[in-house]
Order: structure tokens, then sequence, then C-alpha cells
């Protein structure tokens, strides 16, 4: 009997500017350390795009992908993009990517998930693609978080950076590809996280801007707390969903917001440290990029069926876990 059909990665890239920012670097700007920002966070630098889009990062990534398969852009069916930082209001980031790679045959749009973005894209991918409607999908998930963080607010501008990444998802008959996918939304929880002005609640005006309201703010007590119960809370319940014990894991790929998140979710998991996914300390928090540039980074020591556990938190708050058999050996 053949296997149900899942939909696999089959390929990964990922894409980072060339312009590393220190902790030394920002101690200049703000009032910080690098012994105040690697003991909270663990992060030691992360990238900037000075010049340059989201889009632009996104199809860089697309287009690495495209090159490694050898795929023709004419035979991507959809493409979706998980991003906070879209180049424009409207029309999509997913659009303008698609256009700039030439996935002229393509239909595609955006997910707003904040730091679950890639997952929940990655989710809603899969779903094409076990339907049998689609053969090729790519999911997209890039930030230009530069660009909505203020350099004044010592609180948020040590944890965030730019970059992103792309997978490849095809068909899988053999049993490999994405499993389970548990997600989860609250609301309720917008105003600990969110950027306050730029949406119809508060459109643009001179206040505004004066008022330094189209940056991300924070409270990070508040998100620390609920990201570290939900992000542990969701990866071990995927893993009771389908019977797995912490020998049977061989990967976390955990979102990278804060190494004691990260911590605190491999320890609920029963997982040693060599199976945690960690580069925040490079890259810092990209958002919706975490996910695929851990892949990307990792993407030499997988193996074809390793049992790997993606989990994410965002703001929303939107958080989950996905469950996936890796399909294939670099």
């Amino acid at each position: 009997m053949m296997q149900k059909m899942t939909a696999a990665i089959t390929a990964v890239e990922g894409y980072l500017p060339e312009e590393i920012v220190t902790n030394e670097d920002l101690s200049k700007i703000v009032e910080t350390s690098d012994e105040w920002i690697t003991s909270r966070t663990g992060i030691k630098e992360r990238r900037i795009m000075r010049n340059g889009t989201t889009s632009d990062m996104g199809a860089a990534a697309v287009q690495k992908l495209l090159e490694k398969k050898g795929i023709d852009p004419l035979d991507i069916d959809l493409l979706i993009c998980g991003t906070v930082t879209p180049d424009l209001v409207f029309p999509s980031t997913a659009n303008i990517i698609s256009d700039k790679v030439g996935l002229k045959n393509a239909w595609s749009f955006d997910v707003n998930a904040a730091c679950s973005g890639f997952l929940y894209s990655l989710a809603t991918a899969s779903q094409f693609i076990e339907t049998g409607k689609y053969k090729k999908v790519i999911v997209v998930g890039v930030d230009k978080m530069s660009s909505i963080i203020d350099y004044q607010d010592r609180t948020t501008c040590v944890i965030f950076g730019d970059g992103g990444g792309a997978v490849l998802l095809e068909p899988n008959h053999e049993g490999l590809g994405i499993i389970d996918s548990i997600l989860h939304s609250d609301g309720s929880g917008r105003q600990f996280l969110y950027q306050p002005a730029g949406g119809s609640a508060m459109p643009a005006s001179h206040e505004t801007v004066d008022q330094r309201l189209h940056f991300v703010k924070q409270e990070g007590k508040q998100v620390f707390k609920f990201a570290v119960t939900n992000m542990a809370d969701v990866s071990a319940q995927i893993m009771e969903k389908n019977n797995l014990s912490s020998d049977d894991v061989h990967w976390l790929v955990p979102h990278q917001a804060n190494l004691r998140i990260i911590d605190a979710t491999a320890s609920r998991m029963g997982l040693s440290s060599d199976k945690v996914m960690i580069n925040i300390e490079k890259y810092g928090n990209t958002t919706s990029g975490t996910l695929p540039l851990c892949l990307s980074d990792w993407e030499p020591q997988l193996k074809k069926g390793d049992n790997i556990i993606l989990s994410a938190f965002g703001g929303g708050f939107t958080w989950g876990a996905i469950y996936l058999k890796w399909a294939y050996n670099s």
C-alpha cells in the first residue's frame, strides 16, 4: 500500500546581509554592554541590511534555492512569505519576490504571524501539497527588522537582526516530510509586543512619527513569561501526540528569540544541547527568518529520516510546533 502523500522539504537556502553589528557597536549608540546583552539573550552580533528590502533578501534566497535544485522558475505553483516587515503595506512581499525571481505561473501571498511566520507559512503550504493540488511550493521566512526597530530603545535594538531563508516543498510517498503541526494564537497578548502606528488603528501622522510609534514596542518580562511556557508546552505536546521520546528526536529547531527560552524548551523536551540548533549568537532574532536560517546552517548534518521538531513563539501572540521527518541526505 502506498504511503499517504506528505509535503517534504527537498531543499533549503538562507540569505544574510553582509554587514555585522556587534554588541560593542550597539554599546556606542545606547547604554548597554556586551556582557549585559550576552547574559540576557545569548546574542553576540546581528546582520543589518542598510540598502535593500525584505523582498531583496527573500528573492536572493529563492534564487539560490532554484539554482541549487536546477528548477525552472515557471515550475513553481505557489510561494508563501512569512514576514512582518513587508516592502509595502500592499502589494504583498510574496508578489514582489515572485516577480523578481520570475515565478510567472505561481500565485503568492504573505503570512503575518510575527516570529511564528515561517511556521504558520510552512503548515499552510503543506496543505496544498497534501491535497495533491500542487507539486512545488516555496515557503519564505524573511524580515528586515532594522526597518522597524528603534535604535534609541536599548530593550529592543539589541535583540533583532535582518535575514531569512526559503524552503522548497514537494510531494513525498515514503512517509517523510511534515507529519504533524500544532498551532495557536491569542490576540489578548497584543499589547505586550506590537508596532503601534502605521495601521488603520493609528495611521501615520506627524505625531505618530514624532512619538516614535512606528517602531516595535515590547514588554520584555511579559513576553518572556508567555514564550517560555507556551513554546516549551507545545513542543512537549507534539512529542506526546506522536509518541516520540527524547531519544527519538534528532533535532529541535527553535525560534531564536532568546537563549533562555531555547534552553527551557529543550529542557522540557528532555533534549541535550547537542540536539538543539542555535545560531542566535551570530544573527540575533530575525523574526520569520530564524527557522529557515537554522535549517540552512545545519543542512549538511541532517540525515534522511531524522525526526525534527520546529518550534516558535511570536507577537500576536502566535506559537506552535511542527514535527517533520527530514527527506534527504545533503
